[in-house]
């Protein structure tokens, strides 16, 4: 009888030659977190949904032609949630995201609910002082407070750019207190019904954004028809091919230094999803490394 085989639980199932902390180029940081969610819940079960969906995935990309595994990508293990509020949270992915950057490697965070954002913006701040993020969305999250906190999931997008520059790609639902706040703010909006029209908008983009960039990727941005998982489905998304040929076109031009994916909510029915989550994760990390 032939000797058993075990699938270590980590992004892509990998073997110890290329799960590494010593070895890898890429750390994830899988962050359970979902306290502040205003509709449905159970986004805290997306880390691991990703990771064990990401385990059947082939490692080598058709596109790219490259097999961005061998890169080394290490998984730590889950981040303990605070259940003291959301601000001692971002506070924990602060510091753990700061590690990662100090060890000179490249972070990729695995949500959770969107707040999580913020505390991994915050640590990569204090380290590229001209850096944008890059937001992709169904909501604005612009609100300054919403559910008595500042830091609630909704108000991402306010705390970031409070940090430094934004640029939101997707948006299709938010309140007038948001609509009133974007009108006089430098932030720029890319809605998703302009983006079927208007044939600039990348380059447009292109033209807002310096040499570092930071991903932030709600998966709501995407049309509910792929991505029903998620906490709060908004109609009218992006398709595969429209997400990432942006990010393609974002990897070629700009410095990515890290992202996260956020708010699976997974649906134990429909693994799918799942699937996509976690092959975006490659995806991106596909186009980084292969420029």
């Amino acid at each position: 009888m032939s000797s058993p085989f075990f699938v270590p639980f980590n992004f892509l199932g990998l073997g110890k030659d290329l799960c590494s902390w010593e070895q890898s180029k890429i750390v994830v940081l899988p962050v359970p977190y979902d306290l502040t969610t205003s509709y449905l819940s159970g986004t805290r079960r997306g880390p691991l949904a990703i990771l064990e969906a990401s385990a059947h995935m082939e490692l080598f990309d058709d596109e790219t032609l490259h097999e961005v595994a061998s890169q080394g990508i290490h998984t730590l293990d889950q981040l303990e949630p605070v259940t003291s509020g959301p601000q001692d949270m971002l506070e924990q992915v602060q510091a753990v995201v700061s590690k990662i950057l100090d060890a000179g490697k490249f972070p990729v965070v695995i949500g959770g609910e969107h707040s999580i954002t913020a505390g991994a913006v915050k640590a990569l701040k204090q380290r590229f002082e001209a850096i944008t993020v890059v937001q992709f969305d169904a909501h604005a999250d612009m609100r300054n407070s919403y559910q008595h906190s500042p830091y609630n999931h909704a108000c991402v997008g306010r705390r970031i750019a409070e940090m430094c520059d934004l640029v939101q790609i997707g948006i299709r639902s938010l309140s007038k207190e948001e609509h009133d706040f974007l009108a006089t703010s430098s932030i720029r909006t890319f809605f998703a019904r302009d983006l079927l029209t208007d044939n600039q908008w990348i380059e447009q983009l292109l033209a807002l954004l310096p040499r570092d960039i930071y991903i932030t990727i709600d998966l709501d941005v995407l049309d509910p028809s792929i991505m029903p998982s998620v906490g709060t489905p908004e109609p009218g998304g992006l398709g595969w091919y429209d997400i990432t040929g942006v990010l393609k076109i974002l990897a070629e031009q700009k410095r990515i230094v890290g992202f996260d994916v956020v708010e699976l909510c997974p649906q134990p029915a429909n693994p799918a999803p799942d699937f996509l989550a976690a092959k975006l994760c490659y995806k991106l990390l596909s186009y980084v490394y292969s420029n």
